[in-house]
């Protein structure tokens, strides 16, 4: 029988495979350069970590996570999202301990049993970030300006940015009990009502049509806000402004997990159609103690590499294959072979991305090979330049070749491609 991967899951293969690492680096890239350091944790983790984390009420916890009992007995789940594991390894490792705020980044595969669609898979990749320990508008706004910072250098002009505040510990009760109250006079589903009394901010989040065919008349929650969450909100909304980051007020936005708190954000690209949304995040300042950790308040986001990829190839930006290669050896016989083997391994020393034709083949189809690669340059060496201590070195795009001595070809190389 012939095996193929697993529904609702994808293999990454050249070229494409090029462009979800572009997006990776570019997406960390600002992170980085803030002065975030890297944090990787396992691919599975203790289910309570999730359920108590995430949030009972939510879509993932209760129908989509890959929940497992291991050989020991212990129920173990594939992480679906990148904070809780952030904040539980904080905790367990003392940072807490040394100066605040941590600010960590992570890049990884995330799990979901979802329906599968174009830009909704059941393995994902992430970048994220977080800030932990820190109560602060300008750490939220700091994020989000990195990760704008981030699409842009990717070359994206269409991607959105949403804004809300979901409030806090102080103000978030009177604004639930109103919800509620409007909530239960609607017409929904038992599953749904019973959403209302657990958590109905999960109810705005419902996507389907009927039910956000109702929720016109809902209260705002940024009607309900106490004075210093209306502040604080404020103050990142004119950081924002100032760093000359274009967004849109959004008071139904909610995220789909149980523990964001106050600023809430979410990136969309029309492009995509109904899966629009390429990332988002915001605060989560009362994540630590659910999970029985010390009060750290934090705020965090995780930007999907795949929907991104997707989004990039909406507005053109991946028109021209991306090259592997900068120099392609072209071997003529048995010492030619073993000549360009060694130039190839010394230019790849030398920051150079090389490859050469393996399996014997003849000048044509090692000169085919060379074309495919992308190289700009190619190294032909055959008996007679062996002999006068040399190779020929062809740019392949004007067919222009000269003679470079063996001992000069690194130096050479690194002069064109400089």
């Amino acid at each position: 029988m012939t095996f193929q991967a697993p529904k609702g899951t994808f293999d990454w293969m050249p070229p494409r495979s090029e462009r979800a690492l572009a997006v990776r680096d570019a997406l960390a890239g600002p992170v980085r350069r803030a002065g975030y350091g890297y944090i990787e944790t396992p691919a599975f983790e203790d289910t309570g970590l999730f359920s108590r984390g995430v949030g009972e009420s939510t879509d993932i916890v209760t129908k989509e996570m890959y929940t497992f009992l291991d050989k020991g007995g212990r129920s173990i789940t594939l992480r679906p999202e990148g904070t809780a594991s952030v904040m539980r390894a904080v905790i367990e490792h003392g940072l807490p301990g040394g100066p605040l705020p941590v600010k960590l980044w992570y890049s990884g595969s995330y799990y979901r049993y979802e329906r599968a669609q174009k830009g909704r898979y059941r393995h994902f990749s992430q970048v994220g970030a977080e800030v932990i320990g820190a109560e602060d508008p300008a750490l939220d706004a700091e994020l989000i300006v990195l990760a704008m910072d981030g699409y842009a250098a990717l070359g994206l002009t269409g991607v959105r940015l949403l804004l809300n505040s979901l409030g806090c510990a102080q103000c978030r009760p009177a604004y639930r009990s109103a919800l509620q109250d409007f909530l239960r006079g609607l017409d929904l589903d038992e599953q749904t009502r019973q959403r209302i009394e657990i958590n109905p901010l999960r109810v705005l989040d419902d996507k389907r049509p009927e039910v956000q065919a109702q929720l016109a008349g809902a209260p705002l929650v940024t009607d309900h806000l106490c004075a210093a969450c209306k502040a604080y909100h404020e103050e990142v909304r004119a950081l924002l402004t100032g760093s000359g980051v274009a967004f849109e007020d959004d008071p139904r936005l909610v995220r789909g997990l149980d523990y964001y708190t106050r600023t809430t954000f979410e990136f969309l690209h029309d492009g995509l159609g109904a899966q629009s949304a390429v990332g988002g995040g915001g605060r989560y300042d009362g994540l630590s103690e659910m999970i029985g950790g010390p009060p750290l308040p934090s705020v965090g986001w995780a930007l999907g590499v795949d929907r991104t990829v997707l989004a990039m190839e909406a507005e053109g930006l991946f028109e021209a294959v991306p090259t592997t290669v900068e120099v392609f050896g072209v071997p003529l016989g048995e010492e030619a072979r073993r000549v360009i083997f060694g130039l190839v391994a010394d230019l790849r020393r030398a920051g150079i991305s090389a490859d050469m034709a393996f399996g014997g083949r003849g000048v044509k189809g090692a000169m085919k090979a060379a074309d495919r690669s992308g190289a700009r340059f190619a190294l032909i060496l055959g008996d007679r330049d062996l002999a006068s201590g040399a190779v020929q070195l062809k740019e392949l795009s004007t067919a222009e070749q000269t003679a470079v001595p063996l001992a000069e070809v690194v130096d050479t190389l690194k002069g064109k491609l400089s």
